[in-house]
């Protein structure tokens, strides 16, 4: 991958002309290139990863991974369906994936019965959906690569004899 991209990957909010300095090019090249990527489709986005156990609110949302077993449909396969799951504003990540599974999810809901809803309401009833498992996410230790490095203090009585 170029070096531009791993950069960016690892901190978007690097400057150009921090980029430049590393890679040894001038700033504006290195502004051209990034305008291309994102102009390609390269870059698709830029991302701020949040700790969200350290900000829990009120609206503090739950996250689930579904493993979902499908049919793929005849001359469309598998992204047919998978375009109809994905686009559903539960579903914050949607992947093919090989295993027993065909499509694993990644869905946010403000609870457990909010989740459950959309499986039991708009998930399951889908044609093509053959089965779910849900698994509910309970800590977060890394993401996309960061490590989360919230330590909570140790609670437990020391006891001596």
């Amino acid at each position: 991958m170029d070096e531009i991209l791993e950069l960016l990957e690892k901190d978007a909010r690097i400057s150009a002309g921090e980029i430049a300095k590393l890679v040894k090019d001038d700033e504006r090249s290195v502004k051209r290139k990034i305008k291309k990527y994102e102009t390609d489709g390269v870059i698709v986005g830029y991302k701020t990863v949040i700790n969200k156990e350290l900000v829990r609110s009120v609206d503090h949302e739950l996250r689930a991974l579904i493993e979902v077993n499908v049919m793929p449909q005849k001359n469309l396969g598998f992204d047919h369906i998978a375009e109809r799951i994905y686009r559903f504003p539960e579903v914050t990540s949607c992947y093919l994936v090989s295993g027993t599974y065909d499509l694993l999810l990644v869905v946010e809901g403000k609870d457990m019965q909010t989740i459950s809803n959309f499986i039991a309401e708009k998930l399951s009833p889908m044609e093509n959906v053959r089965g779910t498992v849900t698994h509910f996410l309970l800590k977060k230790y890394k993401e996309d690569g960061v490590m989360l490095k919230h330590r909570e203090e140790n609670k437990r009585i020391a006891i001596s004899y």
